[in-house]
């Protein structure tokens, strides 16, 4: 597939279109219309129809977009099917969860890995995998080449491990932590996901909105 030169705005929304799409599908719905898209989703139409374009355009005048094809366009580019071997460093709550509750083969990435160093974790299996001890990690890395890591650890314990990683071949990082891993690694594929900010910024809009008295 061409690369393209594309903002992250517009990527960040490919997953947001990929799932609403799954869900006309599931109601039996195979053509919309760039408007009547944006009214289900909240964007205007020639927002979607300007992402839409970034990739060349999916749809036909008169016509709106095959929902079945555009889904299956947006798959090929977010690569939903590369089936990248990814890791997860960190098998406590958040770990487990994300194991457990995630469907990566869905997403474009294979489970292949779940590491601690809490030694009383080793052995223990979590969504069919057994976790493993920090130490194995060099090894299993050699000889499974993953490319993406799970961090779902410490912050403070996050720059060794990360630098072990990149050493080891590590492509790209799902960071749960709070390390700053792009600074450090620009060249890498790093998505972050802060919970807390998440939390802080839901409260900013109780506040502006709703107001102390109004809660």
């Amino acid at each position: 597939m061409a690369k393209y030169n594309i903002s992250m705005s517009v990527i960040k929304r490919l997953p947001r279109y990929y799932r609403f799409l799954g869900l006309l599908l599931d109601q039996g719905i195979t053509r919309i219309s760039s408007r009547e898209l944006s009214a289900k989703m909240g964007l205007t139409a020639s927002q979607i129809r300007q992402d839409f374009n970034c990739f060349g355009g999916f749809g036909q005048q008169g016509y709106g977009y095959n929902v079945e094809q555009l889904r299956n366009e947006i798959s090929k580019i977010l690569g939903l099917s590369n089936n990248l071997g990814t890791i997860i460093i960190g098998a406590g709550n958040l770990g487990r969860a994300i194991a457990t509750h995630m469907s990566f083969e869905e997403r474009g990435f294979n489970l292949i890995g779940i590491f601690d160093k809490n030694e009383a974790l080793a052995g223990e299996m979590v969504r069919g995998i057994p976790v493993r001890h920090i130490d194995g990690l060099d090894d299993f890395c050699r000889e499974n080449h993953p490319s993406v890591a799970v961090l779902c650890i410490p912050g403070e314990h996050g720059t060794p491990i990360e630098n072990q990683l990149v050493e080891l071949g590590i492509k790209g990082f799902w960071n749960f932590s709070h390390s700053d891993i792009a600074a450090r690694h620009p060249d890498l594929a790093v998505e972050n996901v802060h919970l807390s900010d998440s939390l802080m910024t839901l409260c900013y809009q109780m506040n502006s909105r709703f107001g102390k008295n109004d809660r």
